[in-house]
């Protein structure tokens, strides 16, 4: 029988590890389970009168879908205004932005993952010229604008959507940065602030799901370098993904383990009655994507240029293998598409085996190149191989 979100939230906060890393498909309530986690640890007040609940950013900081609420876009189309998006008020960017000066910082990690040339400013104080009302406070809008490289910027230009991803966990870094480098101060007497001394969860759900591999692959290294910099006893860690390549990246640099003490690798699941489970994942099945791109990239070059070959069916029945193994499935033919599944299965089975042999084989027929398409899509779009495609936002 399958928990709730609650008891999934309380099973992880019941586990004494500093880093607990979780896989899930998209739609399988990763989203849900960080904000169960966070009334978890940090119920919202009694509006009823009961006795006063501590703030939750004094207990857990979570990035999420959610959290990209915090930032809008004000587009004025009527009067034609160039876009600026807005922050809403918010006492830990404030003091990221504010009194620690990060802005330079934050720009250089966004650049990182977008290009260099496309450059966020942050605004000023603005009062209105009639009435010297602030209209708008520092660091409370942003704007962006290509550079050109001769001191020459474009106007305003409204992002797409994965690069106001990029943008906001740009911000989301650099507090966690802060915060970490506040709190590997032993003696909280000696800290620069007492804002983090009650803070004991980071939850962090899928950032950035729209970075193409290199830049996931990036993120995922820095995410662990900064964990891997905490010294805090108390400090803790939960991140969630739907993407195998942030999972497997984030587990080999933080070198996690089911069975050891400080951290711990999970699947979540969600069953068709809307209940849910957490499952340990052991050893090798953490560790199955490190060949996975290599594999996806020349059976997709070879569909895209027609050259499909029978040994790409090879590639594609080791590449479902490796699935299988990460998701904890025992045979790999579990994951071909369900009302086919013995047709397919005897079809990889037939023409990978036979590449194996001495004989000449024919090239495959046309039919047979569109399967490989067909089952390789399948793969994909099922099983969450590729990030979703950087959309324009709006």
């Amino acid at each position: 029988m399958g928990k709730t979100l609650t008891e999934i939230a309380q099973q992880l906060k019941d586990v004494d590890k500093k880093v607990q890393l979780i896989y899930a498909f998209n739609g399988s309530g990763k989203t849900r389970l960080s904000r169960e986690f966070k009334q978890l640890i940090a119920p919202k007040p009694d509006v009823n009168g009961g006795d006063e609940v501590e703030l939750s950013r004094h207990k857990i900081l979570y990035y999420n879908a959610l959290t990209e609420d915090l930032f809008y876009w004000d587009n004025d189309l009527e009067l034609d205004a160039e876009p600026i998006l807005k922050i809403q008020p918010n006492s830990f960017t404030d003091w990221v932005l504010k009194d620690q000066g990060q802005d330079q910082n934050i720009i250089a990690t966004f650049h990182r993952y977008t290009s260099d040339k496309l450059t966020p400013r942050f605004n000023e104080e603005r009062k209105d010229e009639s009435t010297g009302e602030v209209v708008a406070k520092a660091f409370s809008e942003v704007t962006f604008s290509l550079e050109r490289g001769d001191d020459e910027r474009t106007g305003n230009l409204k992002i797409s959507k994965g690069e106001e991803s990029s943008f906001i966990w740009s911000i989301f870094f650099r507090l966690i940065e802060q915060v970490i480098g506040v709190l590997n101060v032993p003696e909280p007497s000696n800290r620069e602030t007492d804002e983090f001394d009650r803070l004991e969860y980071v939850f962090i759900d899928d950032p950035v799901s729209s970075l193409d591999d290199n830049h996931l692959i990036e993120l995922a290294v820095n995410l662990a370098g900064l964990i891997k910099s905490s010294e805090s006893h108390k400090l803790r860690f939960v991140i969630t993904t739907h993407s195998p390549l942030f999972y497997n990246v984030l587990h080999n640099e933080l070198g996690l383990s089911a069975n050891g003490k400080k951290e711990g690798c999970y699947l979540l699941e969600r069953f068709e009655d809307g209940s849910f489970n957490l499952n340990v994942k052991y050893g090798d099945s953490n560790r199955s994507f490190s060949y996975h791109l290599h594999l996806k990239k020349a059976l997709e070059q070879a569909i895209a240029a027609d050259e499909v070959e029978r040994y790409h069916f090879t590639l594609l029945r080791n590449l479902y293998e490796k699935t299988a193994s990460f998701l904890g499935h025992q045979r790999w033919s579990e994951l071909l598409p369900d009302d086919r599944q013995t047709y397919f299965n005897r079809i990889i089975q037939y023409t990978s085996h036979s590449t194996l042999s001495n004989e000449t084989v024919a090239e495959p027929t046309p039919p047979e190149k569109q399967t490989v398409k067909f089952l390789l899509d399948h793969l994909i779009n099922t099983y969450g191989y590729l990030q979703q495609r950087d959309v324009p936002n709006g």
